[in-house]
């Protein structure tokens, strides 16, 4: 028989597979399940409630817009009915950059609070650690020219997916945690908060 820290730990496990999984499908109504009602979500070029996430998304499928994800292991710090779960995974993106067909492939963590409710493990906040990235053309003959100072100004950890982002017109958020600094510090300090019973945000 499975013990109870265990069947917690499987269960946020299995949230964060479905995450992924029902949104790169487009399975909407099950992308909703995997947060609670209060669910909020940080990504580079959207940022809000579950809701309005889920909506972005839709609106953003049915225009072309194209994200994968993969996922890596899988730590848990877990502390009654909350935990903290970091993933580590890809974020894979294809959009025309200066008419070039390009790949993007951004590795990184998924920072995730989360919570049993009322028998029910859900997500209170996905916070995007962004660590490193790259762009590449799908054909590898197409020759490809950045703007280098547009370039720059973007996080070294996200730089060419935000590059991408902007260049198909979503607005990108520059602070988000990357693999050292500040940014990501406050994001672990807020974890150790959550996990002791303060607010996710």
């Amino acid at each position: 028989m499975i013990d109870a820290e265990l069947a917690d730990r499987l269960a946020i496990r299995d949230l964060v597979e479905n995450w992924v999984l029902y949104r790169d499908a487009g399975d909407w109504e099950r992308f909703r399940t995997v947060w609670h009602d209060d669910g909020w979500m940080m990504a580079t070029w959207t940022q809000g409630s579950a809701d309005h996430f889920i909506q972005m998304s839709i609106e953003g499928w049915a225009k072309g817009v194209s994200i994968l994800h993969f996922l890596g292991g899988t730590t848990i710090d877990l502390a009654g009915h909350r935990a903290i779960a970091q993933t580590k995974m890809t974020i894979s993106q294809r959009a025309k950059v200066h008419g070039v067909l390009c790949d993007v492939v951004c590795t990184g963590r998924f920072y995730d609070f989360v919570e049993k409710r009322q028998g029910k493990w859900g997500v209170v906040l996905r916070q995007p650690i962004y660590e490193k990235d790259r762009m590449d053309p799908v054909d590898p003959a197409a020759r490809l020219e950045l703007d280098q100072a547009k370039l720059a100004a973007l996080p070294e950890g996200y730089r060419h997916l935000g590059y991408l982002q902007r260049e198909i017109g979503y607005p990108v958020k520059t602070d988000m945690p990357g693999l050292k600094g500040p940014e990501v510090e406050a994001l672990y300090a807020r974890g150790k908060g959550w996990l002791s019973g303060a607010a996710a945000r």
